[in-house]
């Protein structure tokens, strides 16, 4: 396995230290040079640092996270960003209330997973920047032993880590650099973190609709859960094909961004539950799966996104 020493390409021209006292280990994941950050209980400094090879950020295209972010009223985005936001914001208005919806579903998921269900182990795909309520903090309230693997490949969310690499000291929290499609490297890391004897939640929140289909998204998923244990936990959420307006304007924002999106059918969705026991409601759109009681307005309006939490047997 290659030492951190053999790394030098840091972040950016600046050394990023994380200064928390729980910081205490940096280490590569795979020997294709993947990194892992990992957070526990020991008292040392460590520098964030990134494989070779791996792209810089590039500010001169829009990305997924970094829209995402900037439609969540976060400030981790560039111009690019944020135009292409407005564009589908005048395209499609309801987008704003999709994301803030999903991140309520997030909170909602993972309290539901760790207050009910007992689950204290998350693997996170797709985990984007950081907000407020990220899955750690949330599962972390419940039950401050649970351990969290978030994954995503966006160099920005990587210089983000060191915001995401907190935990109580109980438990741990780790960040996994590395694609979706690769689910060895994705679980080889997951590994030295989470116990795969004893039951995961893997959240996928709007990871999956990065995937065309012709890559066979349904496959990749398939891959994560059979590493799984039976009475792990899927969670899932991702825009749906129902608008005609938001599917004119995703199709814009793909011809113009370095990442793109794939909206689908809600019955296609539904898919990915299969050979899972569904947790009640089942598979429904965003904010009507088990809302909050402040967010339960009579029945809260559907939107073009859904969502939904399914056991493995």
């Amino acid at each position: 396995m290659p030492m951190a020493s053999a790394l030098p390409r840091m972040i950016d021209t600046n050394r990023r230290d994380i200064n928390s006292h729980r910081c205490h280990i940096l280490r590569i994941s795979t020997p294709g040079a993947r990194l892992m950050i990992s957070i526990g209980t020991a008292d040392r400094r460590t520098t964030v640092t990134d494989g070779p090879g791996s792209p810089a950020i590039d500010s001169s295209a829009s990305h997924s996270a970094r829209v995402w972010n900037y439609l969540l009223g976060g400030k981790d985005n560039y111009a690019v960003d944020r135009e292409a936001g407005e564009m589908i914001m005048r395209m499609f208005p309801d987008i704003a209330r999709i994301a803030r919806q999903q991140r309520r579903f997030l909170v909602r998921a993972v309290r539901y997973l760790t207050a009910e269900a007992g689950v204290r182990q998350f693997l996170d795909i797709g985990t984007g920047l950081p907000t407020a309520d990220n899955t750690h903090q949330v599962a972390q309230r419940v039950a401050p032993e649970s351990r969290i693997v978030y994954v995503d490949n966006d160099p920005l969310v990587l210089v983000h880590a060191r915001v995401l690499l907190t935990s109580t000291p109980e438990g741990r929290t780790d960040y996994v650099e590395a694609d979706v499609r690769d689910t060895d490297t994705i679980l080889a890391a997951a590994r030295s973190t989470l116990d795969f004897d004893r039951p995961v939640a893997l959240m996928m929140l709007g990871i999956l609709g990065q995937l065309r289909d012709e890559e066979d998204p349904w496959a990749v998923l398939a891959r994560l859960l059979d590493a799984l244990p039976p009475g792990s936990y899927l969670a899932v959420s991702d825009g749906t094909d129902t608008s005609e307006a938001l599917v004119r304007a995703i199709e814009i924002y793909n011809a113009n961004s370095a990442s793109s999106y794939h909206l689908r059918a809600p019955e296609a969705l539904a898919r990915f539950f299969e050979g899972l026991e569904l947790v009640d409601p089942g598979v429904v759109t965003i904010p009507r799966w088990r809302p909050d009681v402040a967010d339960a307005e009579g029945s809260p309006r559907a939107v073009d996104a859904i969502c939904g939490v399914g056991r493995k047997p």
